[in-house]
């Protein structure tokens, strides 16, 4: 399970950063047994009662957690501390143990207690680094700054502590700052159709906002050991009345007896990505699935409303150390995750890491993000916004409250990113805050928290994004991919071309079942669609991702024309020319090889390309430039291989107008009527054999 929560504590990380110290210290203490030690207390019950104490973790189980007897322990240093008040060493072994139960205010309040009896308790002043981060670790900033700059000064303290706390000190001087200028922050819980007593976080949405699947821990009777606890993924849909309907569990090929989490969902809501976990033995990790670490990110599909059996992800991505917290791009082509391994120092360490889709279906070895992002510290949590260019993650490495803090980075046109941008209190605390989820608008976000007032541990909330920490904004265009004729639904491929920069920004396919499909595009941009399917003429339309006010997506029909439909035209809407001029522009290939490409898979085809104008201008200068246009199309699939019988090229001129002049007289708006205009101005190909 916490492989897959990752919620790990700023005490735990604290005890890591000791680098064994305090272990020494206990060392030291426990060697007793065999040599004289003095203690500082004359108190022979008490040292009897310590001695004991030391020893409980090792010698005897914790009911409540199975683990080491940490809380055995406490209750005998208590006993020796009654025989005595004043055994700093009682008290230093107490505050241990309460960092090992994850209890770090009874911990700082031991550490406290030993320093006001001995001020210099252990070498190096290492007991004020113990005891300033942990007070940084729960929002004592004032406290930690003083008890870290008194660690920084002491003779004999450990450099890479050192180096630490300065840090730590850094921190938390940002903190102190950070909750003087508070950012805007009101969560609202998302209700009982979400969160339950059970807890629930790492959400993930699609593109329209419309289905959310999440995570929740639940009670397992069939889960072998002693907490009988396990992770499934649930799925609600946003009602009409805007509120989150009742959640379902994924089916049952989905969710096992083993852990499942952390999962991204595509655009469109039919691919997901998700970690599963393996079993105490480290090989099962469910049914019918096979791992290559403690975890591994595996993919399954939905076709129409069934969902296929998922498989470990194939390709370079999973090894044998840890992976998890997949983030997809909108396009599908990237996919943003988590990588933990142990550092040099034998602290866990984890990095997040890119990985292309080749060509293949295969995911490419990844690359770890640069280190403006990632820290020799945690860094999870990651988030790709379906803008492509804004990343939002959680660290402990960079400036932050406490624990993990979650930042903004922005991509620039050279493909760097930003240094990364802390949210700001009260989004961040000094507790750990992660799983972030933002709207494809970028106006909502969303988080897992267990702040009072919720449903029971961890819920899931949402609060406005600060405009600041906004990404581009992003909405979805969706649609259908139908047989002309017949109407029945195709699941076309198509792609998606930025007009401006020629670059490919979505490819995909509708779904196999029912046709559809939709993806996320940045608004204020044009872009140009081209759909193909074998045994019909390819689709093709251009449009500006610009939309109304209350407008929330952009939707266009897509009507296949089958081949055999001879005489048909299918116009061609993303071949472009220089104004007045029979040129093509360079942005018309990408649309013309795609007509290549179906007639050389269609040797026996013959076309006819055709060149229409508006009505505006004289009739046979627009005559002359239609067909000159239409004469370059075809030159240019000969050019490309194409034989020159199959082709032949005609101007219409203004004869063939989609609309016609009293249809646009009209029209009231003037957009409307340049529009109609720019659909008159086209070119089409149609099949003649």
């Amino acid at each position: 399970m916490e492989d897959i929560i990752a919620n790990s504590q700023i005490f735990r990380n604290t005890l890591n950063m000791k680098n064994g110290l305090l272990v020494l210290f206990l060392l030291a203490l426990a060697s007793c047994s065999t040599a004289q030690m003095t203690y500082s207390t004359k108190n022979k019950k008490a040292i009897e009662l310590f001695e004991q104490a030391r020893n409980e973790p090792a010698k005897s189980i914790d009911p409540k957690t199975h683990g080491p007897n940490f809380a055995g322990a406490i209750v005998l240093l208590e006993k020796a501390l009654e025989k005595d008040p004043n055994f700093w060493e009682a008290h230093m072994v107490e505050a241990e143990m309460y960092e090992e139960l994850n209890q770090p205010y009874k911990a700082i309040d031991h550490y406290r207690k030993a320093l006001a009896i001995n001020p210099n308790p252990t070498s190096g002043g290492a007991a004020y680094f113990y005891l300033g981060t942990l007070e940084y670790s729960v929002g004592e900033y004032e406290n930690a700054i003083k008890n870290l700059t008194t660690f920084t000064q002491a003779k004999g303290a450990h450099p890479e502590n050192v180096a630490r706390a300065k840090q730590v000190i850094n921190d938390c001087n940002f903190a102190v700052e950070a909750m003087k200028n508070p950012t805007q922050f009101k969560p609202v819980n998302l209700g009982p159709g979400v969160n339950t007593k059970d807890p629930e976080y790492f959400p993930t949405i699609t593109v329209d906002g419309k289905t959310l699947l999440f995570t929740r821990l639940i009670e397992d009777k069939r889960v072998n050991g002693p907490f009988q606890k396990q992770e499934d993924f649930y799925v609600s849909n946003l009602s009409t009345f805007n509120t989150w309907e009742m959640a379902v569990p994924m089916p049952k090929n989905i969710n096992t007896v083993n852990n499942e989490g952390a999962p991204t969902i595509s655009a469109d809501g039919r691919n997901l990505i998700f970690v599963a976990c393996s079993d105490e033995s480290g090989t099962n990790y469910g049914d019918n699935r096979k791992g290559r670490g403690s975890c591994d990110l595996f993919y399954t599909k939905r076709l129409g409303n069934q969902w296929v059996d998922p498989v470990n992800l194939p390709g370079a991505i999973n090894t044998g150390n840890w992976e998890s917290q997949p983030s997809l791009s909108a396009d599908g082509k990237t996919l943003y995750f988590v990588r933990k391994v142990m550092s040099r120092n034998g602290r866990p360490d984890s990095d997040i890491y890119t990985s292309t889709l080749k060509d293949d279906g295969t995911w490419d070895t990844p690359v770890r993000l640069p280190n403006t992002i990632n820290t020799p510290y945690m860094e999870e949590s990651v988030l790709i916004h379906p803008d492509g260019k804004t990343l939002y993650f959680s660290s402990q490495g960079h400036p932050g409250m406490g624990g993990l803090d979650i930042f903004l980075s922005r991509m620039n046109d050279k493909g760097e990113w930003s240094k990364p941008e802390n949210l700001g209190y009260p989004i961040n605390t000094s507790s750990d805050e992660n799983s972030l989820l933002v709207s494809a608008d970028g106006e909502i976000a969303f988080f897992a928290s267990d702040r009072e007032g919720g449903f029971g541990d961890l819920d899931i909330y949402y609060f406005i994004m600060p405009e600041k920490f906004r990404p581009v904004k992003t909405l979805y265009f969706d649609g259908l991919v139908f047989d002309a004729i017949t109407k029945k639904p195709i699941p076309g491929k198509f792609s998606l071309i930025n007009i401006k920069t020629g670059a490919e920004v979505i490819k995909s396919e509708a779904d196999q079942v029912n046709g559809t499909f939709t993806v996320s595009l940045p608004i204020n941009e044009e872009y140009a669609l081209s759909v193909s399917y074998p045994g019909y003429t390819f689709f093709s339309q251009n449009f500006n991702m610009t939309l109304a006010d209350n407008q929330e997506s952009f939707h266009m029909d897509v009507p296949m024309v089958p081949l055999s439909a001879s005489g048909t035209p299918t116009a061609l809407k993303n071949v472009f020319f220089d104004l007045d001029k029979a040129t093509l522009r360079p942005e018309s290939y990408v649309e013309l090889n795609k007509l290549r490409d179906l007639l050389t898979a269609n040797p026996a085809t013959k076309i006819e390309i055709g060149g229409h104008t508006d009505t505006r201008g004289d009739a046979a200068a627009n005559l002359k430039l239609s067909d000159a246009r239409a004469k370059s199309v075809k030159d240019y699939l000969i050019q490309q291989g194409i034989e020159a019988s199959r082709l032949s090229s005609k101007g219409y001129g203004e004869t063939m107008p989609i609309f016609t002049d009293e249809a646009i007289a009209k029209m009231t708006k003037e957009s409307e009527k340049e529009k109609a205009h720019q659909e008159n101005r086209r070119t089409e190909y149609k099949i003649v054999k």
